[in-house]
């Protein structure tokens, strides 16, 4: 009947609902699963001094660097105004690290000397536009008890520029504004912010700031203004990338203070900087191996890390890496890289552009989807090469032209086809069809 509450009897607790716990044969046995988990003997004695955010107190191999922007950043200490600066080099040369650690140690020292220093970090990539950067420069010098923040949007960019110059001669000083990433930037909102910045000094009174911009690209200025480019690169550095040798000793000194003693195998240590090494140098690379490696030897309960577990913790990451950027292309994308797998498939290599849209028409037809033109099919050809998805080379036939020789180059222990059948459902349908396809010429 309607209404009616039906009553459920619960043997052996009394009519009591059981509490949930692990279950075994029908029995509660009342265990919580990270039980098990803390009470492992972990490989790691601080695994934080393995994330990117750690910041060292020594950085080797960057001893020149270091010694370079202080000796700019020392005239902060004579309240003289510091050069504009810029620092280029791959990503994981150290950049970031090394400006974050000489201006700690200047506001240390500014502290010492009762010298009013102050320096403000803004990233790019995060904050983009010259609104956010000029607002989030501003409301870094805010005290605990000040509330009056410029808001997130509303005012004039102008009426912003006034009240962070109002700010900054109010509380006097020097000011170093680092610009994580400015290449993105200038791509998405150009140099005015630069322009403004680097100008800085000329409406300061009382204060005095450099700016000090961050890039891994070295030919992103040829974006500027030469006004703003002539101010701008005052000083460059360039951080070469880190050889095989140089990720050796980071990873040491990193390892010794993370990871308890003689848990890494020999050889681990040499593993991990040759792979990196190939990535162009990169630390962050390098320290990824080497928590990976390690937390595939706790997941397998092993007591030490061999070079089986960074062969492991390689595949892992390059799979980390790649699925989301499958997983998130838009259909047409998707279904150009579904063509490429479905002629590999069936075996052919060095797939020409014909082979490929004649599989990506059908399947277009499959979906009841208009299928785009030969040419839109060449940008997202060049798109998916650009995003390491394919490698899309031209060569040359003679009296018969060009064509494209189209491969995938996603690493074999990533299953392509079920990110994509995972992404979209229509994508099962693409892979489970026939097709009929062109004989190479």
């Amino acid at each position: 009947m309607r209404g009616t509450r039906t009553q459920v009897n619960y043997p052996n607790t009394g009519g009591e609902p059981p509490k949930v716990g692990i279950y075994n044969g029908g029995q509660n046995l009342k265990k919580n699963i990270f039980d098990t988990l803390l009470s492992r003997q972990s490989l790691f004695t601080n695994k934080e001094i393995l994330h990117h955010s750690h910041r060292p107190a020594v950085m080797p191999h960057r001893e020149k660097e270091i010694e370079r922007i202080a000796f700019n950043l020392v005239e902060a200490l004579n309240g003289q105004i510091p050069s504009n600066m810029i620092l280029y080099g791959v990503t994981g040369a150290g950049k970031t690290a090394v400006t974050l650690h000489v201006t700690n140690l200047l506001k240390e020292k500014g502290e010492q000397m009762r010298r009013d220093i102050t320096p403000v970090i803004v990233n790019c990539r995060q904050i983009d536009t010259q609104y956010r950067v000029l607002s989030h420069i501003g409301n870094s010098l805010l005290e605990d008890h000040e509330i009056d923040e410029i808001p997130f949007t509303g005012w004039p960019t102008d009426r912003v520029f006034k009240e962070l110059v109002r700010r900054m001669d109010s509380r006097k000083g020097v000011y170093v504004v680092v610009l994580d990433e400015i290449d993105h930037l200038v791509r998405k909102a150009g140099d005015d912010l630069l322009y403004n910045l680097t100008n800085l000094n000329s409406f300061l009174d009382d204060a005095r700031a450099c700016v000090i911009g961050i890039s891994n690209d070295l030919k992103f200025t040829e974006f500027l203004d030469p006004r703003v480019r002539s101010r701008l690169g005052q000083q460059d550095i360039l951080f070469s990338p880190y050889d095989a040798e140089q990720l050796k000793d980071i990873l040491r000194q990193r390892s010794d203070e993370s990871i308890a003693p003689d848990v890494v195998s020999e050889g681990v240590i040499a593993l991990c900087s040759a792979f990196a090494a190939q990535e162009h140098g990169d630390a962050r690379c390098a320290l990824d191996l080497l928590r990976v490696s390690t937390e595939k030897a706790e997941q397998l309960g092993d007591s030490k890390v061999e070079q089986h577990h960074v062969r492991m913790a390689q595949h892992q990451i390059e799979a980390d890496q790649i699925e989301p950027v499958i997983a998130g292309l838009p259909t047409q994308q998707k279904l150009v890289l579904a063509a490429v797998l479905i002629n590999e498939r069936n075996g052919l290599k060095n797939i020409q552009t014909g082979q490929l849209y004649d599989v990506y028409d059908q399947a277009c037809s499959y979906l009841n989807l208009p299928s785009l033109t030969q040419r839109r099919i060449s940008g997202i050809i060049a798109n998916l090469d650009m995003l390491g998805l394919i490698t899309a080379r031209t060569r040359s036939r003679g009296r018969y032209g060009r064509s494209k020789e189209i491969n995938s180059c996603i690493p074999s222990n990533v299953e392509t086809q079920e990110i994509l059948m995972n992404a979209d459902e229509n994508m099962r349908t693409v892979f489970n069809n026939r097709y009929r396809q062109q004989r190479p010429l």
